[in-house]
């Protein structure tokens, strides 16, 4: 997994490692990366044209480090100082030592250039751009070309991911020792473009992240696999409560998920069982225990529906709540629990404005998780999955091919099968999401717009991927 981590962590284990170092050892190997990574997007530095928005923090120093190795490699590069009478002197001196220039046309300087080297806040900015920062940003942004930013787009929330005030849009961020909070959620993960991870050392000093992303190697440890002795009843037993008459579709998409996703045996109860049986012929219908329960997918929100949800809830096996189940939930849940909302139905849960889930995402879905003591998986553009003890996961694999109708009823019936196999719900949503982005993708790939359907049949390829892996060559 990738660890992801707060900026007062970041800021310990740089202070423990500096002391290990010569003076200006550290700044020295961000720099050296930074123009790596600038050199590889300029296609090589001689005849290219650079200009650096430099501030008055470390940031700067980086930028002006790393503008001097890409000036004696044959770069014009011009440096345009935020802060001229606080800038980073060492690199100042470096910069200019080695060709470069401190321009007195900043707008020139940004619109003429091939690649735009964003230096002006680091990690320890916070409320957005100001003054002549901003409409530096503004320039670089308006003109069109590469941005590259430097460990961080000025302007985010490092800790958050939010963009109170104007920032900066970069094409490429390369951030330095740990991958920070708003690097993988939305807005700031948005602004920061592809995402660069330059070892610098910090490792030893960083503690255990509470925020983590999954790489592929995490689901083949977490996947269950049947063994020699599997039968439908070891594999998992989900029920799915779902459907009615005018959303018969979303029972059968949920159904057909939790069927593809691994499980033993499903159990289907809701108005949509004609429905279910003409698509899913070994889904049974007939009532009978079960190991996990899928709640809500096209359900309706007729008040019938709090009995059978009660119903349902009082068996206390573990529950992925989607959809119009949102609308039922009860006060706090005292058994394990997984909610699904996207960002209108959390709004509503909360009573905050969709925007304000949008612009605050981490925030709202850790607030969400400690209300109702579950883990909820805030679907959108980053899915975050949130558990109420304060850890949270980033979904890699999201895709704009989900956003069709349907999709997030695939979605519910898988992590309902892999809460029937045994996987807690923060495992489970987490593999879901990724496993659910991967078949995005994959039908996607086939050319044109996929339907939810389509991200439904794609899921057995998504998980022969990861199956492959632990088969190994």
């Amino acid at each position: 997994m990738i660890g992801i981590y707060e900026v007062r962590h970041v800021r310990s284990a740089e202070r423990e490692l500096m002391a290990t170092l010569p003076d200006g050892a550290l700044m020295q190997r961000a720099a050296g990366a930074l123009a790596a990574h600038c050199a590889r997007v300029l296609g090589g530095p001689y005849g290219a044209r650079v200009a650096l928005l430099v501030g008055s923090g470390d940031n700067g120093g980086d930028a002006l480090y790393a503008g001097a190795r890409l000036a004696r490699r044959g770069a014009t590069v011009d440096a345009v100082l935020a802060h001229p009478d606080r800038a980073h002197r060492g690199g100042l001196a470096a910069l200019r030592a080695s060709g470069g220039n401190v321009s007195d046309r900043p707008v020139r300087a940004i619109a003429s250039a091939d690649v735009v080297v964003d230096g002006l806040l680091g990690i320890g900015g916070r409320g957005g751009l100001r003054g002549d920062a901003a409409r530096l940003a503004e320039v670089a942004h308006d003109r069109g070309g590469l941005v590259v930013a430097v460990d961080l787009p000025s302007g985010v929330e490092p800790d958050t991911g939010e963009t109170p005030g104007a920032y900066v849009a970069a094409d490429l961020t390369v951030t330095f020792g740990a991958r920070k909070v708003a690097l993988v959620v939305d807005p700031g993960a948005a602004a920061a473009g592809h995402v660069v991870d330059v070892d610098i050392g910090l490792g030893p000093y960083l503690p255990a992240p509470r925020m983590q992303v999954l790489e592929r190697a995490d689901l083949t440890a977490l996947l269950p696999e049947p063994g020699r002795d599997a039968h439908k009843y070891t594999r998992g037993l989900v029920g799915v409560l779902a459907g009615s008459r005018a959303y018969a579709g979303a029972a059968v998409l949920a159904v057909g998920a939790a069927v593809r996703g691994g499980a033993g045996m499903v159990r289907y109860r809701g108005e949509a069982a004609d429905a279910v049986r003409a698509r899913w012929p070994e889904v049974v219908t007939a009532p009978g225990r079960v190991q996990a329960w899928v709640i809500g997918p096209g359900l309706g929100d007729d008040e019938a529906r709090r009995r059978e949800i009660k119903e349902v809830l009082a068996e206390r096996v573990p529950v992925v709540i989607d959809a119009d189940g949102l609308r039922f939930l009860p006060g706090r849940f005292d058994s394990p629990a997984l909610l699904t909302p996207h960002a209108g139905e959390l709004a509503r849960l909360l009573d905050v404005d969709r925007g304000d889930i949008e612009s605050r995402r981490l925030h709202y879905a850790a607030a969400a998780a400690r209300r109702w003591n579950a883990v909820v998986l805030l679907k959108g553009s980053t899915t975050l999955v949130a558990s109420p003890d304060g850890r949270v996961r980033a979904n890699p694999t999201g895709t704009p091919a989900l956003a069709t109708a349907g999709t997030g009823d695939v979605l519910a019936g898988l992590a309902g099968s892999l809460l029937a196999s045994g996987l807690d719900p923060l495992d489970a949503g987490s593999v879901a999401a990724y496993v659910h982005g991967s078949a995005g993708r994959i039908a996607a790939a086939a050319g044109g717009y996929p339907s939810a359907m389509d991200v439904l049949d794609a899921l057995p390829h998504a998980f022969a991927a990861v199956r492959l892996d632990r088969i190994g060559p």
